[in-house]
């Protein structure tokens, strides 16, 4: 099997991982904002039906994960020599925008009931209201960390905001817990106050998401660290007697690279043609995520 051949199967096995997990997603969050919905309607709390609405833009933003990856993995083609990739951050972005819009949302309803000034006609939640945000709590910090991990190792842009998005969610139903129990104890107002709480805790993931995006949408350096450990790579590698260059950009959830290595300025082209050659395939042998390396070399 070519080496081409191993990175396109490597391509649609991370591809098919982002599917599953996001499947997976789709249908805990279409059962939990049911549940918190239903809760919120039976328990009298603003908090919850906000919670409850945050978790059902989960669907939607999944489901815009799920065609950003998609699209993103389609193969290059004559109007797209350097692939789709992109897309993944794209599909971020729109995340970003939905996950803004939603908390928005949900903070105007809270400071509408905030700004009235009749806490007293404000109805007590109920202990279901209660039980419901924990039980979103501990369900929404699963799928945070589940999402997160396969999002790391296929280092998928768009599969990290969806992780976050799940986290904002926990973080949100903490907020509503809080308010909850406040209005409970007596202090009703702290029900439509943990909707504002809850506002910003998506706002804040949804700058965080966005931000992350925008960077690897302007080929923004890959981390020092990486760097660090591909010019060790390349200098370990025989016939390379130094490094002119190395230089690294982000391509959507890939990385291209670009360095000048040093060679026996003695040697045939077609030596040092080898040698550039044998760089290029260890380097993309080594390093999964990168997708394209551009070799030169210079007579040392």
């Amino acid at each position: 099997m070519g080496k081409m051949q191993m990175k396109e199967r490597q391509i649609s096995s991370m591809e098919q991982t982002a599917m599953r997990v996001s499947k997976i997603s789709i249908v805990v969050n279409v059962l939990l904002s049911a549940g918190k919905l239903a809760a919120g309607i039976l328990a009298s709390s603003g908090a919850m039906l906000s919670d409850a609405v945050h978790s059902a833009s989960d669907v939607f933003s999944t489901i815009i994960v799920m065609i950003g990856i998609r699209m993103s993995g389609k193969a290059a083609d004559r109007e797209h020599p350097y692939g789709h990739e992109r897309m993944e951050c794209v599909a971020a972005i729109l995340l970003a925008v939905v996950l803004a819009l939603t908390g928005f949302k949900i903070g105007a309803s809270g400071l509408e009931k905030i700004s009235s000034g009749n806490y007293g006609e404000l109805a007590v939640p109920g202990i279901l209201a209660l039980v419901a945000a924990v039980v979103s709590v501990l369900v929404k910090e699963w799928m945070y960390w589940y999402t997160r991990f396969y999002a790391k190792k296929i280092k998928s842009p768009a599969l990290m905001a969806d992780a976050w998005h799940h986290r904002s969610d926990s973080l949100s139903s903490i907020g509503a817990f809080i308010g909850i129990l406040g209005a409970r104890l007596g202090f009703q107002v702290m029900d439509p106050a943990a909707s504002v709480v809850i506002c910003l805790f998506i706002l804040k993931a949804a700058y965080d998401i966005f931000k992350d995006a925008i960077d690897k949408m302007l080929d923004t350096a890959c981390d020092p660290s990486l760097e660090k450990e591909l010019r060790e790579f390349v200098l370990i590698q025989s016939g390379v007697q130094g490094i002119d260059l190395l230089r690294t950009r982000t391509f959507g959830s890939r990385i291209y690279v670009d360095v000048d290595i040093r060679a026996d300025g003695s040697m045939s082209l077609r030596e040092a043609h080898g040698i550039a050659e044998h760089v290029h395939d260890e380097i993309e042998g080594q390093f999964e995520q990168v997708k394209h390396i551009m070799v030169h070399v210079n007579p040392a």
